[in-house]
């Protein structure tokens, strides 16, 4: 995952906090060949998310985007307000 590629300029803490609950999911993504990417944390609190590898295609990725991703992320990180997918 790479934390370099933020255009905005979200606070470390709240990037550092995304990192950490996407780290936690990670392991269950790749274990189904797929992996993620953080591309952004707009100014909105909007997490821009790179769906890759398995995930791309798959049927269930937006049903792992929105319960999985989305719902961990809002809840452990009061600032993200939504998560998407970019491609």
């Amino acid at each position: 995952m790479s934390d370099e590629t933020s255009t905005t300029s979200e606070p470390s803490s709240v990037r550092q906090r995304v990192i950490e609950v996407l780290e936690r999911i990670r392991p269950a993504i790749q274990s189904d060949g797929g992996d993620l990417e953080l591309v952004e944390i707009t100014d909105a609190g909007i997490v821009r998310i790179r769906l890759m590898g398995a995930c791309v295609g798959c049927p269930s990725s937006t049903i792992t985007l929105q319960m999985g991703i989305e719902r961990n992320l809002i809840e452990k990180v009061p600032e993200v307000v939504a998560v998407e997918q970019v491609h």
